[in-house]
């Protein structure tokens, strides 16, 4: 009980300490900032990680099949056969698909566009799509009711039942010569994902449609395989590349956008240590506090020896307040950081307000919100770092504290 009540008093007597004191204190501050930034940063990138792979995956599927050439798949019903008599129990869903490049053209307005050709049945069953329809729905996705992004809605003044046009270059013979291939269709439906990239550039038209209107009829242009556990996409690209052997191309989530998911873990492995020195520099200001604490209270340390205080007792006293400082300063900042990751999208809304700036934008960042998603074990992880540190800062403070001779100290 003495170490406790010694190192309660020492910790508040901020008079007698002087900027020992402050110091001790500033390091609290540090270490609370730096826990609660590196739980933000970590929390953030690894929202990004799984929206990005949610959203990609969602709409593009784990593993997508083409031939080999890139040229329309026929007979493809034989193909998805072949597959489901593989009986791979990792798949979920298999959805023949036209993919092909339009031009729109709507309110005095062009821009190129990316088809999507999904059956009605299958569309249903793609949850990115059909669980995120804002307007509309899937009723009339039929002959030339299409979906379209909000944000490819709002650039073009579209809304339900307003008709545009698409365009492309398949030459159609005409008494005037060949022309651009053009035809109408309705806005039936409006989605948003929540990905830029979706939302601004993709129209999705019943299958029979596209296949019609890209000249391609009773032909695809792709398979998209949907998995039920994303991380087992190797073992089943290789069972697909046996299966079907050399004349298709298999390429799955983590070859295709690659790029993308290495740089986000590049980016939060960079952040994190660069991050990790703010809590080191708050562990320093900790051996500093102490050490300038000891010297400033060499008499009462001596008078403590003298009246049969040990050197284990002193030792505990000055390790009591360093720990303490650091498991405070852990405490807040895990308190901290959770909070603002669980609100972090809900603080950038009010900065933006504040500030009469747009501080996420989608154009850079894919996404339309901050994406958050705290991981238990690494918050763990950032507190055993914060607390061994704290710990390992106050042994030699402590100890050189234990070591003081009091009949020296008392002549001093």
């Amino acid at each position: 009980m003495i170490e406790r009540f010694i190192a309660k008093r020492y910790l508040r007597s901020g008079k007698t300490s002087g900027f020992a004191y402050v110091v001790t204190w500033f390091s609290f501050i540090g270490i609370a900032i730096g826990v609660a930034t590196l739980i933000i940063v970590t929390s953030v990138m690894n929202g990004f990680r799984h929206e990005l792979l949610e959203k990609i995956v969602g709409m593009k599927g784990h593993v997508i099949i083409h031939r080999s050439d890139y040229s329309p798949i026929d007979e493809y019903g034989d193909v998805i056969t072949k597959i489901k008599n593989c009986k791979i129990k990792e798949i979920t869903q298999i959805i023949p698909q036209i993919e092909n490049q339009a031009v729109i053209m709507a309110d005095g307005l062009a821009r190129g566009a990316l088809i999507h050709g999904i059956s009605p049945s299958d569309i249903k069953e793609k949850k990115m799509v059909s669980c995120n329809i804002i307007a509309g729905g899937l009723d009339g996705f039929k002959d030339n009711g299409v979906l379209i992004g909000r944000r490819m809605a709002e650039g073009f003044n579209l809304r339900l039942g307003n008709f545009f046009k698409l365009l492309i270059p398949n030459s159609v013979i005409t008494p005037f010569g060949k022309l651009p291939k053009e035809e109408s269709f309705e806005v039936v439906g409006i989605f948003e994902v929540g990905m830029n990239e979706y939302d601004k550039g993709i129209i999705i038209v019943p299958l029979e449609t596209a296949q019609s209107f890209f000249g391609v009829t009773s032909k695809i242009s792709q398979i998209e395989i949907f998995l039920n556990d994303a991380d087992s996409v190797d073992v089943v690209s290789k069972r697909l590349e046996k299966t079907l052997g050399n004349g298709f191309n298999i390429l799955d989530w983590q070859h295709s956008d690659a790029t993308i998911f290495h740089a986000v873990v590049v980016e939060k492995n960079v952040m994190t240590l660069i991050l990790s020195i703010i809590v080191l520099v708050a562990v320093f200001n900790i051996i500093s506090g102490l050490t300038m604490l000891t010297n400033s209270k060499t008499r009462d340390i001596a008078i403590l020896r003298t009246i049969g205080v040990t050197k284990q007792s002193v030792l505990k006293i000055f390790f009591l307040i360093g720990s303490t400082v650091g498991i405070l300063g852990t405490g807040i900042g895990v308190i901290m950081g959770l909070l603002i990751s669980l609100n972090i999208d809900r603080i950038k809304m009010m900065l933006e307000k504040l500030s009469s700036s747009k501080l996420f934008s989608e154009e850079i960042y894919f996404l339309s919100q901050i994406p958050s998603k705290t991981d238990p074990m690494e918050v763990m992880y950032i507190v055993a770092f914060s607390l061994i540190l704290c710990f390992l800062a106050t042994i030699y403070p402590a100890r050189k504290a234990a070591r003081l001779d009091p009949v020296e100290a008392l002549r001093s």
